[in-house]
């Protein structure tokens, strides 16, 4: 039977399988994969452990979930063979960046337009088949992650088409849950993901989403081994250094840290609060000066309440180890907002801080904060997601330790950095 569809834009009509067009599709990108695993065998390590799954029924291009290569026959068979090659690589790199559940709380269609100008910029850089002329590329994204180039179209997004955009989108972008991000209509609901069908992907449970990521993480690092440092984009560098060289827990980098800048001894002088409740009396610590911490939070990502409570929680624990400290905490997206200062005397207050904000992105904000109010920590902490808008700051200002969440393949460029997990007290 013949295969009826509009054309290689992204109309979602529905395909009718032409068995032998299907045959002679698969053979191509079989190909594919065998040229990549020749030439550029990060690429196809990775794209060997997709299975081929023919989704003509549903999908007008392609698409991946982590574990099937989704396409449609009539579209690949329209285009070159180094134009599959690339095609097979862009599919590629959406696992390897983790593009189907990187998107949080973002405008699904804009990220979707982002992760592809991330893509496709790497790929072109790795000189990985030819580019597919109907795709997005702007130079100017070279090197920049998903969550970058968002910023930057969010920046601009009176001037953008979103539409014209998404006509360029070289794939159909599933979310974790088998959404396609446009519209979340998934009338087919099971069996594509697991079991090899036609049918769109279904919901994974968290078990099985953390599986499968465990799953691509252990096959980047495999395949990255395999064709050395030498051949990765300069994304996956960052990520296979993140996962090679283990980071401490946040939480005991901020007690160190602390601990570090406090110059003290004991004294009998000067009895400590913590015996104050207590039969026994021991020394207090003699400070040379209070100690001075400052905690902002990234109201731009996808903090939720959970993970807020768990961060002021741990930071009340830490600070409430010294007898003498001034906490300032405060959130901030563009600009700042709630700066509160905490002391012993109500550091009990900070259990009901309320975070404020949920816009662009502006790390600079903070140290135009700082400056202007003339408030110069020992130690500055902040809580984000990882993707500052325009620079990391002013990296001579303070010591500073950036915890990320989200995700662990980006690394802050000066100062420390540590990797957000949720404590078991409030997972």
């Amino acid at each position: 039977m013949a295969t009826t569809t509009t054309s290689t834009e992204k109309a979602k009509s529905v395909t009718v399988t032409n068995p032998s067009v299907d045959a002679a599709v698969r053979e191509k990108i079989i190909t594919a994969r065998i040229a990549l695993l020749l030439k550029a065998p990060f690429f196809g390590n990775l794209a060997t452990r997709l299975k081929l799954v023919n989704a003509d029924s549903w999908l007008p291009t392609a698409a991946t979930d982590g574990r099937n290569f989704y396409y449609n026959s009539e579209f690949v068979n329209k285009l070159p063979q180094k134009q599959i090659e690339f095609l097979v690589g862009h599919e590629v790199l959406h696992v390897v960046y983790d593009h189907m559940g990187r998107a949080g709380d973002r405008d699904k269609r804009l990220y979707n337009a982002a992760a592809d100008y991330c893509v496709n910029a790497d790929l072109k850089q790795q000189k990985i088949g030819d580019f597919i002329p109907i795709g997005l590329y702007n130079k100017k994204y070279d090197g920049w992650s998903s969550e970058e180039v968002y910023d930057d179209l969010y920046a601009n997004a009176d001037k953008i088409d979103i539409d014209e955009l998404m006509k360029h989108l070289l794939d159909e972008h599933l979310d974790e849950d088998g959404d396609d991000g446009e519209d979340g209509d998934n009338p087919n609901g099971k069996g594509g993901d697991k079991e090899g069908k036609g049918g769109r992907p279904g919901k994974m449970t968290a078990e099985e989403k953390k599986a499968l990521r465990d799953e691509i993480r252990e096959a980047v690092l495999q395949a990255a081994e395999a064709a050395g440092a030498g051949n990765l984009p300069s994304g996956v560098k960052r990520m296979i250094n993140s996962l090679t060289n283990p980071q401490m827990n946040w939480r005991e980098l901020i007690r160190q840290q602390i601990q570090s800048l406090v110059k003290s001894d004991y004294t009998w002088m000067k009895p400590s609060r913590r015996s104050w409740h207590m039969d026994a009396i021991f020394p207090g610590t003699n400070f040379a000066d209070t100690i001075d911490v400052c905690v902002a939070i990234d109201a731009s990502g996808s903090m939720s309440n959970e993970m807020l409570r768990d961060i002021l929680s741990e930071v009340k624990g830490i600070m409430q180890a010294f007898d003498d400290f001034k906490l300032q905490v405060w959130s901030f997206d563009t600009e700042v907002y709630g700066h509160e200062v905490f002391t012993p005397d109500n550091i009990d207050d900070i259990d009901y801080y309320d975070v404020q904000g949920g816009g662009g992105t502006l790390f600079e904000c903070n140290w135009e904060f700082m400056k202007e109010n003339e408030i110069a920590p020992k130690f500055f902490v902040m809580f984000t997601d990882g993707y500052p808008g325009d620079g990391w700051g002013d990296e001579d200002y303070a010591e500073t330790l950036f915890v990320i969440h989200g995700t662990t393949s980006i690394e802050a460029p000066y100062g420390q950095t540590a990797y957000y997990e949720l404590s078991k007290e409030h997972a």
